[in-house]
C-alpha cells in the first residue's frame, strides 16, 4: 500500500498567518484521511462473524471438560478436567469476555455508521440479531455483565454498569423480536455475510431461531415468558435445513480455525481425548457418527501418538472415551482402562492414552473447517422440548426425528474434504430406531443436544444447556486442590482485571448476583 505524506511549511509573516487562518480547517485537513462515508459498512460483518466464531481456547480448556465431553490428564488441562488450576488458569477467565466484546465492538462501529441511512436496514436489523447472539454467550457464562452501556466510550463511557440476566434476556428477546420483524428481502442485503451470502430469508429463520434458544433458557425461572417467546418463535419460522447452520468456514488466508489450531499443538494434540460421558452414550445407542469423530492411535508408541500427520483408526467399535479426573500416571487404575500401546522400539515409549479415542485427525484439526455457532438440529430439538412441556410448536416426535437426522448430516459440512459424512442410510436407520418416548422425552432431547454440541465443538452452548437441563446427569470429578468441590462448575468467574478496570461496578454484580467464583449460579440457571 502506497502512504502519501504531506509536508507542511511553516512562513512567517502576521499577515500570511492572517490569511492563512480563515480557512485553517480547510487548508489542514488531509485529503485522505478515512472517514465513516469511506468505509463500506458491509464489510464489518464478516470480520464480526469470524472474531465471534473463533472459539479455541476460550471453551477448549474449561467448558468441554467441565461437561465432561472431552477428557485430560495433564495439567494443562486439570482447569477443567479436574477443577484444579494449572497452566495458568485464571488467566482464561476472559477469554470469552474478550472475544464477546470485541466482536460486539465491531457491530456496534457498523451500527453507528449506518445509522440513519435506510439503505443499510437489512444491515442493521443483522447487527441488532448479532448483537442478540454475541451477548447472550457472554451472560449465559459469566452471569450479570455489560450491555446497556457497553461499547459507549467514545461517548465517554468508560465504566459501565452491569446489566442484571434478568434484564439482559428481556432485550434480546425483544430486540430479536423486533430486528427480525424489520428484515425486509425487497432492500439491500449485507455484501459481506459468512453466514448466509446476505439471504435475508435465512437471516429471518436465524433470529426467530435465536429467539427460541433464548426464550428456553428461562424454562427453569420463567416458563410463562419461555412460552411465549418460543410460540413465537415457532410461528415467525425456525430454520429449515441444515443450510441454515450458523458458521464460519475458516481459511487459509490468515483466519485458520482456532479450535484446530489449539488440537495441533504438539502437547494439545496428545493430551486431549474425547470424554466417557459422551462416548459411552453413543455407543450404547450404536450412534453412526463414532466412526465420524472419534479415532485411536492406528501404530503402537509415543511417537505414533503423538504424530499429526498419522491417521488413526477410526473404527466405531474400538473407540473408548477416557474418564475425567486422572492422571497420566493414574489412567491405569481406571475401569475399563484399555491399556497402553506399547513402545514400537527400543527407542520408543509406550503411549498409556494410546487405546482412548481422540477427536479424529481428518476432521477436528483441519485448519480449514466450520466454526459452529448454531445449528438447525439445536433449533428442532429446542421447539421438540418446548412441544414435549405442552406448547403449540409443532409435533415433538417430528421435530425430535428431524433433529437426530439434521445433526448426523451437519457433520459433513466440518469441512470440504467429506471425512465425516454419515450415510443417508446410517441416519435413516438410526432415526427409525430411535424414536421420541414421551415419559423420556426430556432426557432424550437434551442428551442429543449434548452429543451435537459436543461433535460440533460448541462447547459453550454444550455448557450452558447442561445448566439448563440437567442432562447428561454428570458426577462431579473429585481430587486433590480443587477450586471447586462436590459439584460440577455452574459458572466462569468474571476476569480479574476488572476490579482494577469497573471496580465499583463489578462489586455491585457481585454483591446482586453472588460471590464471584464457580459455584454461583446465574439467573436463569436458578435452583
Amino acid at each position: 500500500m502506497k502512504k502519501r505524506y504531506i509536508f507542511s511549511f511553516l512562513v512567517a509573516g502576521a499577515t500570511l498567518m492572517a490569511s492563512c487562518s480563515k480557512n485553517f480547517e480547510e487548508i489542514n485537513t488531509q485529503p485522505d484521511k478515512t472517514n465513516g462515508n469511506l468505509i463500506n459498512p458491509n464489510f464489518f460483518m464478516s470480520q464480526v462473524q469470524m472474531t465471534f466464531s473463533q472459539t479455541g481456547y476460550d471453551q477448549l480448556l474449561f467448558q468441554s471438560m467441565w461437561t465432561q465431553s472431552l477428557a485430560s490428564t495433564f495439567s494443562y488441562y486439570s482447569n477443567g478436567d479436574k477443577y484444579v488450576y494449572g497452566g495458568g488458569g485464571t488467566g482464561y477467565f476472559n477469554r470469552t469476555w474478550n472475544r464477546g466484546y470485541s466482536a460486539l465492538t465491531l457491530v456496534d462501529e457498523m451500527k453507528t455508521l449506518i445509522k440513519d441511512k435506510p439503505e443499510y436496514a437489512n444491515l442493521d436489523a443483522c447487527g441488532t440479531i448479532l448483537r442478540a447472539m454475541f451477548i447472550q454467550r457472554i451472560t449465559d457464562l459469566y452471569g450479570d455483565v455489560p450491555y446497556s452501556q457497553e461499547g459507549q466510550a467514545k461517548n465517554g463511557i468508560f465504566e459501565p454498569v452491569f446489566d442484571s440476566q434478568k434484564d439482559i434476556y428481556t432485550a434480546i428477546l425483544t430486540q430479536l423480536e423486533q430486528a427480525t420483524a424489520a428484515l425486509d428481502a425487497s432492500k439491500g442485503t449485507p455484501t459481506s455475510d459468512l453466514f448466509y451470502g446476505g439471504n435475508i430469508v435465512q437471516w429471518k429463520r436465524l433470529g426467530y431461531s435465536l429467539m427460541l434458544k433464548a426464550a428456553m433458557r428461562l424454562t427453569k425461572v420463567d416458563a410463562a415468558t419461555a412460552r411465549t417467546y418460543a410460540e413465537k418463535a415457532f410461528i415467525g419460522g425456525t430454520m429449515a435445513s441444515i443450510a441454515d447452520n450458523a458458521k464460519v468456514m475458516t481459511d487459509a488466508a490468515g483466519n485458520t480455525s482456532s479450535n484446530s489450531d489449539a488440537l495441533l499443538v504438539p502437547d494439545d494434540f496428545r493430551e486431549v481425548r474425547w470424554g466417557k460421558t459422551l462416548i459411552d452414550f453413543m455407543q450404547s445407542s450404536n450412534d453412526p457418527r463414532i466412526f465420524a469423530i472419534a479415532e485411536i492411535t492406528a501404530a503402537n508408541g509415543r511417537r505414533a501418538n503423538e504424530n499429526r500427520t498419522l491417521a488413526g483408526n477410526n473404527t466405531a467399535a474400538l473407540q473408548v472415551g477416557m474418564p475425567n479426573g486422572y492422571t497420566t500416571s493414574t489412567i491405569a487404575t481406571a475401569t475399563g482402562y484399555p491399556g497402553a500401546t506399547p513402545a514400537a522400539d527400543a527407542e520408543d515409549a509406550a503411549a498409556p492414552l494410546g487405546k482412548y479415542s481422540r477427536p479424529r485427525l481428518s476432521v477436528y484439526p483441519d485448519r480449514i473447517s466450520a466454526n459452529f455457532i448454531y445449528s438447525y438440529g439445536e433449533s428442532e430439538l429446542l421447539l421438540a422440548e418446548a412441544a414435549s412441556r405442552g406448547w403449540a410448536t409443532g409435533v415433538a416426535a417430528t421435530h425430535y426425528a428431524n433433529a437426530l437426522a439434521a445433526d448426523m448430516a451437519t457433520l459433513s459440512q466440518y469441512n470440504t474434504t467429506g471425512a465425516a459424512t454419515v450415510s443417508p442410510a446410517a441416519i435413516a436407520t438410526y432415526v427409525a430406531a430411535h424414536p421420541l418416548i414421551a415419559t423420556t422425552a426430556l432426557q432424550q432431547i437434551n442428551m442429543e443436544y449434548y452429543v451435537v454440541t459436543s461433535t460440533t465443538f460448541n462447547f459453550n452452548e454444550t455448557f450452558a444447556n447442561w445448566r439448563r437441563s440437567g442432562f447428561p446427569v454428570l458426577t462431579p470429578v473429585t481430587f486433590q486442590g480443587q477450586f471447586i468441590t462436590g459439584q460440577v462448575p455452574r459458572r466462569m468467574p468474571y476476569p480479574t482485571t476488572l476490579l482494577q478496570t469497573n471496580g465499583p461496578n463489578y462489586s455491585a454484580a457481585v454483591q446482586r448476583q453472588g460471590t464471584d467464583n464457580f459455584a454461583t449460579r446465574v439467573y436463569w440457571d436458578k435452583q
